[in-house]
C-alpha cells in the first residue's frame, strides 16, 4: 500500500514538472504577457524621448537668453531704429582712402560701384598734386557703367592737398547715410560680405564693425606705469581674442568723423600728424571711449591687390607699439575692450 502511495506521488511530481498540458498552458502565459511588456517598453521609450526634448528645449531658452544679455552688453539691438535714419537702412557711402595708386584706385571704384547698397562714394585724394580731369571723368564714367540700379551712386574727389592723415576723418558734407564704410584704396571686399557687415553693423550703429581685427595686451608694470603690445593678425589668430577693427576696411557711423575732428584732443591730433601712421588706432580709441565696448569682428574674405603696404615694413611693428602706448597716455586712460565674438554668416558656414 504504501509503495503505491509513493509511486502515485512520484507520478503527480513528475507530471508537475514534464506534463504537456502544462508547458502549452505556460507557453500561453508568456505570450499574453508579451503584449503587456511591449508596451511598458514603449512607454519606457517615450519616457526617454519627452525628456530628451525638454533638454532640448531647456538648451535653447539658455541660449537665447544668454544672447540677448551678450547683445545687451555689446550694444546690439536689431530693433533699434530711433538712431539711425531711414536712409541709412537703405545704402552706405564708402570713403575711399588713396594715395599713389591710381591703377589700384580704378579697379575698387569699379568694384564697389557694382555693390547695390552703395549709396555713394568718397575719394579721400591725399596728394599734392590734383587729380586730373582726365582721371576724374573715367571714375565717373566707371561708376555709372558698373553701377547695377537706377540710381547711380554720388561719386566725388574730397581733395587734402596736405597730405595730413587726419583728413581722412574729415567731416562730409550732403551725406544721405549715417553708415561710413572706410577702406583704402588696395582693399576690395565683396560684394555680399560687404551688405552682411552692414547688417551687423545696423544692429550696432555706434560701434566700428569691420574685417581686419588688432588686439593689444599688457606687456609689463613699471614705476607705476603699464607698457602694452600691439598684435596683428597673427596675434589675434593665436590668442583668439581682439580689441580693435582697423579703419581700412569698417564700418562707423557718420557722427563720428565731426567728433573726431572737432571734439578729439589737439594733442592726440598733432601727436596722428607728426607719427603720420596712427590714425586708424586714434579712431578705434576713440570710438571704444565713447561706447564703453568692444568692435565687432566681421568674419569674411577682403583682397588687398596692391603690393606689401607699410605693414610689412621693417620696423612697423615697434612703431606701432609706440603709437598705441602714446595715445594711451594721452588719452589719460585704455578705453579699449576685448572680445573673442565675430559675426558670421550661417549661409557660408557649414559649422556654425
Amino acid at each position: 500500500m504504501s509503495n503505491l502511495v509513493q509511486i502515485r506521488v512520484a507520478a503527480d511530481a513528475g507530471d508537475g514538472f514534464d506534463s504537456p498540458a502544462k508547458q502549452k498552458a505556460a507557453n500561453r502565459s508568456a505570450y499574453s504577457i508579451r503584449p503587456f511588456l511591449y508596451l511598458r517598453r514603449a512607454k519606457q521609450f517615450l519616457g526617454a524621448a519627452k525628456f530628451k526634448l525638454f533638454l532640448v528645449l531647456f538648451a535653447l531658452s539658455v541660449i537665447v537668453f544668454v544672447s540677448s544679455r551678450l547683445s545687451s552688453w555689446m550694444g546690439w539691438n536689431p530693433h533699434q531704429s530711433s538712431s539711425v535714419s531711414s536712409t541709412s537702412r537703405g545704402g552706405y557711402t564708402v570713403l575711399i582712402n588713396t594715395w599713389r595708386q591710381k591703377s589700384l584706385l580704378k579697379q575698387t571704384v569699379a568694384h564697389y560701384s557694382s555693390c547695390q547698397s552703395v549709396d555713394a562714394i568718397h575719394l579721400v585724394w591725399s596728394e599734392s598734386e590734383q587729380p586730373s580731369e582726365k582721371l576724374k571723368t573715367y571714375l565717373n564714367k566707371i561708376v555709372v557703367l558698373k553701377s547695377q540700379k537706377a540710381h547711380k551712386p554720388n561719386f566725388r574727389f574730397d581733395i587734402n592737398a596736405d597730405g595730413e592723415p587726419n583728413s581722412r576723418f574729415k567731416p562730409i558734407k550732403d551725406l544721405k547715410t549715417d553708415a561710413i564704410f572706410s577702406v583704402d584704396d588696395d582693399v576690395v571686399v565683396p560684394c555680399s560680405t560687404l551688405d552682411f557687415a552692414f547688417s551687423v553693423w545696423q544692429s550696432a550703429p555706434f560701434t566700428m564693425v569691420g574685417f581686419v581685427p588688432r588686439m593689444h595686451w599688457l606687456d609689463k608694470e613699471q614705476n607705476n606705469a603699464a607698457y602694452y603690445r600691439y598684435g596683428g593678425w597673427w596675434s589675434v589668430w593665436w590668442m583668439g581674442t581682439y580689441s580693435m577693427v582697423l579703419s581700412k576696411a569698417a564700418f562707423f557711423h557718420r557722427k563720428y568723423l565731426d567728433l573726431y575732428t572737432h571734439e578729439m584732443s589737439p594733442s592726440i591730433q598733432d601727436y596722428v600728424s607728426r607719427e603720420r601712421t596712427c590714425e586708424d588706432i586714434a579712431m578705434s580709441l576713440y570710438v571704444a571711449n565713447a561706447t564703453s565696448g568692444p568692435p565687432i569682428w566681421v568674419k569674411g574674405k577682403i583682397y588687398e591687390i596692391g603690393a606689401s603696404g607699410i605693414s610689412s615694413l621693417r620696423g612697423h611693428s615697434n612703431r606701432r607699439n609706440k603709437c598705441l602706448n602714446d595715445l594711451i597716455s594721452l588719452y589719460g586712460t585704455l578705453p579699449l575692450v576685448p572680445t573673442n565674438v565675430k559675426a558670421v554668416s550661417a549661409r557660408k558656414e557649414w559649422l556654425w
